[in-house]
């Protein structure tokens, strides 16, 4: 790829931290914006920001994001926060005359019982899991735009639908995080407090997929390299684990030796959720960093930014 001037909305995240990380290797500084100096929930000023920047590529990677229990008791405000930004990102980037954009959904877009692995194709084929369904729909709504913009006005505006993440710069918000920041600090406190159990929401038994965010930073960058890329493609890791697995691999990658145990009165989420991401290897990109030495990196991180002071998550 010619240099370009890239603006990566959401850089302040774990995703968007990680891109950046990865174009600084490939000595690209993008454009950035604080969410101080450009609030994406208001058209006007993501409209003012896009005919005053003219970027070439925009990557969107801001989102309003959460685990279970915030998405299941604050549908509304999922919903809501992740249609205006979407909106507004991909319309005033093709307003302003952008002829890239790469919008990042998630793979909780696709049916609660939608076949597994699940393909791509699989968008619409059925219920959605009631307890993210609010951030669901809004997803779905961003790639549905960027398909539609980029048939009727010739733009490429494309998605990539990443399995459940984690990485440096995770949220680690008790109440807020997804599964496996939120088991990484409460093992991490309960060793520290010596306490004897740990309890975990649901029965352990549901399975998930994780990827590195450094991985999926990777495979932004090679996306971007295709010319004409598919409307959308899955981006996983290909390895599938228990709840019940992800809790004693965290147990030992913290050092914990305290019982492991269930609360099968909490909601479980979708049974299993493994995403197909053959076309995307075949387009010649591989995930680098397996589950255990990324829970080995994912840990480290987390006690240099509780050390550093800079815990997202954290509260004053």
């Amino acid at each position: 790829m010619q240099a370009k001037r890239i603006f990566v909305a959401g850089h302040q995240g774990m995703v968007g931290q990680a891109i950046c990380r990865r174009l600084a290797q490939e000595g690209i500084s993008p454009l950035t914006a604080t969410h101080r100096e450009l609030e994406l929930r208001e058209q006007a000023a993501v409209r003012a920001f896009m005919q005053k920047q003219k970027p070439d590529i925009v990557i969107v990677a801001a989102a309003r994001v959460g685990g279970i229990h915030a998405n299941s008791t604050r549908p509304a405000e999922f919903l809501y926060d992740n249609l205006a930004i979407s909106a507004n990102l991909i319309h005033e980037s093709w307003s302003a005359g952008v002829g890239r954009l790469l919008y990042l959904g998630s793979s909780c877009i696709y049916p609660r019982m939608a076949p597994q692995p699940i393909p791509e194709d699989a968008l619409l084929s059925g219920p959605l899991e009631p307890t993210n369904e609010g951030y669901a729909i809004a997803k779905i709504a961003g790639m549905k735009l960027c398909q539609h913009y980029r048939r009727q006005y010739q733009v490429c505006f494309h998605s990539l639908m990443p399995t459940n993440l984690y990485g440096p710069g995770d949220n680690y918000d008790p109440l807020g995080s997804h599964v496996l920041p939120a088991l990484i600090r409460r093992f991490h406190e309960t060793k520290a407090a010596s306490q004897p159990e740990v309890i975990i929401w649901g029965t352990g038994n549901v399975f998930r997929e994780f990827l590195h965010v450094d991985d999926l930073a990777d495979a932004i960058w090679h996306t971007l390299q295709l010319s004409t890329p598919p409307d959308w493609l899955n981006v996983g890791s290909n390895e599938e684990v228990s709840i019940g697995e992800l809790a004693r691999l965290i147990s030992e990658t913290v050092g914990y030796t305290g019982r492991i145990a269930f609360d099968t009165s909490k909601p479980d989420g979708t049974p299993r959720k493994l995403v197909d991401s053959r076309q995307i290897r075949g387009l010649g990109w591989a995930p680098m960093i397996d589950l255990r030495n990324g829970l080995k990196l994912a840990y480290a991180s987390f006690l240099r930014e509780q050390e550093q002071g800079i815990l997202r998550g954290d509260r004053k």
